[in-house]
């Protein structure tokens, strides 16, 4: 249950049912990871809008930013790209497709493996994710701007400790 000074919330609601319906199930989990399943879905959804304004999709945003803050000449070999986004090889030539065409990307030969490909902002892809990066970011202050500082740092500090249980390679 939340803090008592925290009004109710669909979570709140969902717990209260099963409760009722099933008063011998521990239902204690579906709290915290129901919220942040609500979380994430109303994050996206707001990410989603700020992204929209330059007309980019979450996954377009997300390739152009990964080859932004790789530093220049923000370029990478798609193993990389596709491991770092957590997508298959598929998915990851069509996405290199449809940003290529755009012509936010292209690909180049590998200096270092004439068998391989890179992948590279083009002036006009380091442009538009330039400007839609300093906007992701004002909104993300949007965002998180009712919550206190202190109250943030303690939020952060919790969900880095859940992401460390959740990716620990013993509990697969």
């Amino acid at each position: 249950m939340p803090a008592p000074s925290t009004p109710p919330d669909a979570v709140d609601a969902i717990l209260a049912q099963w409760h009722r319906e099933r008063p011998d199930l521990d239902v204690s989990p579906m709290g915290p990871i129901g919220r942040i399943k609500r979380c994430a879905a109303l994050l996206q959804r707001r990410l989603d809008e700020t992204f929209a304004e330059f007309g980019l999709s979450f996954w377009e945003f997300d390739m152009l930013a990964t080859l932004r803050r790789s530093g220049a000449p923000y370029c990478l070999a798609p193993t990389t790209l596709f491991s770092t986004l957590m997508v298959t090889s598929g998915t990851m030539t069509h996405r290199m497709n449809k940003l290529e065409a755009s012509g936010f990307v292209a690909r180049l030969p590998n200096p270092e493996d004439a068998r391989s490909m890179l992948v590279q902002l083009t002036p006009a892809g380091l442009e538009l994710i330039d400007r839609a990066v300093e906007a992701h970011v004002a909104n993300e202050h949007r965002i998180l701007a009712p919550m206190k500082a202190a109250d943030l740092a303690a939020l952060d500090a919790r969900l880095a400790l859940l992401l460390a249980a959740l990716e620990s390679p013993g509990d697969t």
